[in-house]
């Protein structure tokens, strides 16, 4: 049996099936057995009004599938979507690379993943943005 293992730094926050979860003074180590268990790390997470660009709403979608706030089926739909048209946009090797890890993390369920490896994106959005204006 699989497990997630989350390794939190002292005072940091997670989310866990709605609940927040707030670590002591000291660095802890926990497993986490039950499957489909909702995860998210607050210091991971983007406020509704930071996703204003085409890689923030994607990131900001994988969000809401983690925390159950959007239909993991239908998410996971609009999140191929977005990364679709976000492989249109990006063309370089290591972005196609990050999004390639992101489109096998949706396949896999893995969408913590998927939110990471979109986050990584957003510098390189931001360097887009800039030059083009």
């Amino acid at each position: 049996m699989s497990c997630l293992i989350l390794k939190l730094a002292p005072n940091e926050r997670v989310l866990i099936n709605g609940a927040i979860i707030e670590n002591g003074g000291r660095s802890t180590k926990f497993a986490i057995r039950t499957p489909d268990v909702k995860v998210l790390r607050l210091r991971d997470a983007m406020h509704p009004e930071d996703a204003k660009t085409p890689v923030s709403r994607a990131c900001y979608m994988a969000q809401m599938i983690l925390t159950g706030d959007m239909e993991p089926g239908e998410g996971r739909r609009q999140l191929l979507l977005a990364i679709e048209q976000l492989s249109q946009i990006f063309k370089d090797p290591d972005s196609r690379r990050l999004l390639k890890e992101a489109t096998e993390g949706v396949a896999e369920d893995s969408i913590y993943v998927v939110m990471r490896r979109l986050r990584d994106l957003l510098p390189r959005e931001t360097r887009l943005f800039a030059f083009s204006q």
